[in-house]
């Protein structure tokens, strides 16, 4: 029997795709990745990483670092003293990483895990904060709860999580409805869905001091949430 919708997510769809299927599907895509996504997704990402506001010395991760565009804005951001980490699923999108990481002579700098981050390397408390966009409506909604208290563990008390993803807040048009109905009938192409942020980092534990939805061409919502002292 299936697990239930959690409250949090009323009207959220499912994830129709297995993790492998995922992983399989990155893979694929990995060397076009950029030509797909970067042109709409990069303002969303840029809006993201001004909230996180990474500061020197700090150490960071990136759950879903794709091809590493933000790890190189991350590791410029904490410099030579801190510490940048970056997780992705798809070993093919970490050797897109690699390349753009090493055209910024920054390879040294970052280090790379593949990995589910539902099950993340890193002890507990050891983070100053953690960005993800458009990783966290992959995963399936009964999953949500443990993943965000996985990274809720690693974060020092104090720490802040950014997540930017496809948001059933704002306006309801016709293109969110036909991305939701590409979603559920062909989840090989669309293997993501819109959810609510916000609720499931409050539902999580997290104190929000900060949140905007945007638009790219669905609701995106960029929110910052604390881990309590």
């Amino acid at each position: 029997m299936s697990e239930p919708i959690i409250d949090y997510e009323p009207g959220v769809l499912r994830v129709f795709q297995s993790k492998d299927e995922t992983k399989s599907f990155y893979d694929k895509i990995a060397s076009v990745y950029d030509l797909l996504s970067e042109l709409s997704e990069r303002p969303m990402r840029e809006a993201g990483l001004k909230q996180l506001a990474a500061a020197p010395g700090e150490t960071m991760l990136e759950i879903g670092c794709g091809t590493g565009h933000c790890l190189v804005e991350l590791a410029h951001a904490v410099g030579s003293q801190g510490n940048v980490l970056g997780v992705d699923i798809s070993e093919k999108m970490l050797d897109e990483t690699r390349k753009v990481l090493a055209q910024e002579k920054l390879v040294e700098q970052v280090e790379l895990h593949c990995c589910d981050a539902a099950q993340l390397p890193f002890a507990d408390g050891t983070l100053d904060g953690i960005f993800t966009s458009f990783t966290l409506e992959l995963f399936d909604t009964p999953e949500l709860p443990h993943v965000l208290a996985e990274w809720r563990r690693v974060l020092k008390p104090g720490g802040r999580l950014v997540v930017v993803a496809i948001s059933k807040e704002g306006p309801q048009g016709l293109v969110l409805s036909a991305f939701e109905w590409t979603h559920r009938h062909f989840p090989n192409l669309m293997d993501c869905r819109p959810i609510y942020v916000r609720r499931a980092l409050e539902a999580a534990g997290f104190f929000i001091d900060s949140l905007s939805v945007e638009t790219m061409w669905v609701p995106v919502e960029i929110v910052r949430g604390v881990k309590p002292c």
